[in-house]
């Protein structure tokens, strides 16, 4: 079980729509917001407009892996590559 994390949705993409890792979020009392397979039985309700907010954080990735530091990873420690990936979130931010 995850502890430390929590939040009050579960956004994710079709493919991780398993009934484990859903009852792993309801049992964290998370609202999931995962579209249905489209061959599984039980068809859920999800809600369109936050799942569509999911594409933001997408694309925030694909810009910031367009840093090659940051993609690569070329610094050793944990903290230097986070100082890194900081400034570049800065840089995506500041763009």
């Amino acid at each position: 079980m995850i502890t430390g994390c929590y939040s009050n949705y579960f956004l994710a993409d079709r493919a991780y729509d398993a009934d484990r890792l859903i009852e792993l979020a309801e049992s964290q009392e998370s609202k999931i917001v995962i579209p249905p397979k489209r061959n599984r039985i039980d068809q859920r309700e999800y809600d369109r407009h936050i799942y569509k907010e999911r594409h933001l954080v997408e694309c925030f990735f694909a810009k910031l892996k367009a840093f090659r530091r940051v993609s690569t990873r070329y610094e050793k420690l944990a903290k230097i590559y986070k100082a890194a990936v900081l400034i570049a979130s800065c840089l995506v931010w500041l763009h």
